[in-house]
């Protein structure tokens, strides 16, 4: 009889008010959703011969990520709910230090050997959980953009990133992204101070281009030897060109040129053999639109899927935007310049991961990720991290992050924005400078045909 009322009270305990479905914690919840996506070996929960440390390497990430998510203003704030979540996610495990002080120090010690371990898995998953959207059109396409990040008015901060822009800015970072536009998730960043140039920031996260895939980008990326390096990578580039390009025709460099073929080589690189590429006008319905690529057969790349992939390349923006807008990073909060690279670099992480647990949801159900909403899928996680030690129905949170989608109205009045004070108004690239090469143009580019045979 005593065993048949135990029975009968645990399942109670379990049923609720959820018609019989089994309960948890929304923190095991969001504990679950991060493990899947963080490194399963390098990031110990324990550090073997020293029992204690209470920052181990998983908190450290795990606690990092959180302060990112939380809606509070100040850095202490943020540490405070974080560590909160953290300790009812490891509720057995020892109490970790309670300063941000203390915290901030221990993450800007290991951060860098953190941060590789983390984007490692990270591309991986995105790998993993892209199923039917790895391509678009059949490329493996990546955009590449640039933006500055606000920092405090320190002088350390001025120092170390200075002014850049027009007067009266506060000190910048420059945060160079490379964007996997078929998921719309990131797959490395670069930061530098504010001058930094987004070019050799390009140029350093070549190799991280898997073989055969696609670069596509806007016209500040057509220099030459970026391009002469994404090509020596084993990848392909679809770039657009404005009126600041000088292009070539009829240069005989092959013995076939196919139409629409042309080439980019500057007087100060005639020691260097010529780029022969193909360049594609569009219409955008306001104006033609001028696209250079290096894949030269319109079999292989049509121009209307070179123009369904460029409209992609406007997802690195939204990127932006949500960074920016969505997680209040339009302005950082250290006062530091290593706490403001730190904090930067982990944000563009915590964003990452954010993305990956919803992405993923949306691909397991059928849904395209191009209408995942951030916002909301950062309304989940909070709401899950106030609610840390609360009982929930087991896989809420998944449900709540597979219902991370826009709104799908239509736009029944104009778009055109007001006549801001500070609007920028940026004129569009204007049309490439081409002409047919001259005489000794082709004599000199004949040089370069044997080196090419034997390549």
């Amino acid at each position: 009889m005593k065993s048949s009322r135990k029975d009968a009270s645990r399942k109670e305990s379990t049923v609720g008010n959820n018609g019989g479905r089994k309960q948890t914690y929304y923190g095991q919840e969001l504990l679950q959703g991060l493990r899947r996506f963080l490194p399963k070996r390098g990031l110990p929960l324990c550090v073997p011969g020293n029992h204690k440390i209470c920052w181990t390497p998983r908190l450290i990430v795990i606690c990092a990520i959180l302060m990112v998510w939380s809606g509070a203003q100040t850095l202490k704030d943020r540490f405070a709910d974080a560590r909160l979540a953290t300790i009812a996610m490891y509720s057995s495990r020892r109490r970790p230090g309670k300063t941000a002080e203390g915290f901030i120090a221990i993450l800007c010690k290991h951060s860098a050997a953190l941060l590789k371990l983390v984007c490692q898995a990270l591309r991986q998953a995105v790998q993993e959980i892209a199923g039917p959207y790895w391509t678009l059109e059949g490329w493996l396409v990546f955009a590449a953009d640039g933006t500055r990040v606000e920092c405090p008015m320190t002088r350390a901060n001025e120092k170390a990133f200075g002014c850049a822009g027009k007067g009266k800015t506060t000190p910048q970072q420059f945060l160079t992204v490379l964007l996997h536009l078929g998921t719309g998730l990131p797959w490395g960043w670069i930061r530098g101070h504010s001058r930094s140039s987004e070019r050799r920031h390009l140029a350093r996260m070549v190799k991280l281009l898997p073989p055969k895939s696609m670069l596509v980008a806007d016209a500040g990326f057509t220099g030459y030897e970026l391009l002469r390096s994404v090509m020596a990578a084993g990848a392909q580039f679809l770039i657009r060109v404005g009126s600041n390009v000088r292009l070539l025709k009829k240069l005989g460099y092959k013995v076939r040129e196919y139409d629409g073929i042309v080439y980019l080589w500057p007087e100060k690189k005639r020691n260097q053999p010529p780029l022969m590429l193909r360049l594609i006008v569009l219409h955008d319905g306001k104006k033609p639109v001028h696209l250079l690529t290096s894949v030269l057969k319109e079999s292989k790349l049509s121009d209307r899927s070179a123009g369904v992939i460029y409209r992609r390349r406007w997802g690195i923006e939204l990127y932006y935007r949500t960074l920016k807008q969505t997680l209040g990073k339009t302005k950082l909060l250290s006062d530091s310049p290593r706490q403001a690279r730190v904090e930067l670099n982990w944000s563009v992480v915590a964003l990452w991961i954010l993305g990956l647990m919803t992405v993923s949801r949306l691909i397991a159900s059928g849904r395209d990720p191009a209408g995942c909403s951030p916002g909301h899928a950062l309304r989940v996680v909070r709401e899950a991290m106030r609610n840390i030690r609360r009982r929930c129905r087991r896989g809420i949170l998944a449900v709540r992050l597979r219902q991370a989608v826009r709104d799908s109205y239509r736009r029944t009045s104009g778009k055109k924005a007001r006549n801001w004070p500070h609007k920028k108004t940026q004129a569009p690239p204007g049309i490439p400078k081409s002409r047919m090469a001259n005489r000794e143009e082709r004599a000199a580019a004949q040089a370069f045909q044997p080196l090419q045979a034997a390549a």
